[in-house]
């Protein structure tokens, strides 16, 4: 039979996946590579924040085993160590969903009012486009979209939706 040091170990390694989780940076980091890998200038330009910063929340990703590397000449590039990562953020994000205060006003104020809005799921989706009935405009950043992204999408990236938009009002009901 164990000790208890040896349980109380134990359960702290665990809490490493978490530990390494617990910046909404890095948490950011996570989601974006959970759609597919990245370059570290390409993260920090998608989180907005310095290469230094993004540097060291992917040391910090990688010394917990969540994300692996790999080079491509003078690149090093980004990815989940594997989907049960992924799984666990969306699984963290759901809880959040279910359990956090304040979490539906976090996300209209990020997102805009989505009460309007109809669920398609992704077979009625390719359904729409296949038809003509529908055109899918992809506004995520362009590596995000070259990452992947549904059949028949347009990529329309950020900067160009405000560009585009300009100064015109949006409806925030």
């Amino acid at each position: 039979m164990g000790t208890r040091v040896a349980k109380e170990s134990l359960f702290d390694a665990f809490v490493e996946a978490a530990r390494a989780l617990s910046s909404g940076r890095r948490a950011e980091i996570v989601d974006v590579l959970a759609q597919g890998e990245r370059s570290v200038d390409e993260l920090a330009g998608e989180v907005a924040q310095s290469l230094a910063n993004t540097s060291h929340h992917l040391r910090t990703l990688a010394r917990a085993g969540l994300v692996n590397t790999r080079r491509d000449g003078t690149r090093i590039y980004y990815r989940l160590a594997s989907d049960r990562v992924a799984e666990m953020w969306a699984a963290m994000r759901d809880v959040a969903v279910e359990h956090v205060a304040g979490i539906d006003r976090l996300a209209e104020a990020y997102l805009g009012d989505r009460t309007e809005l109809r669920t398609v799921g992704r077979r009625e989706l390719a359904d729409l486009v296949a038809a003509g009935a529908v055109t899918v405009l992809d506004v995520r950043p362009p590596a995000e979209y070259a990452a992947g992204h549904i059949p028949g999408a347009r990529s329309v990236p950020p900067d160009e939706v405000q560009r585009h938009l300009g100064g015109l009002p949006t409806d925030t009901g």
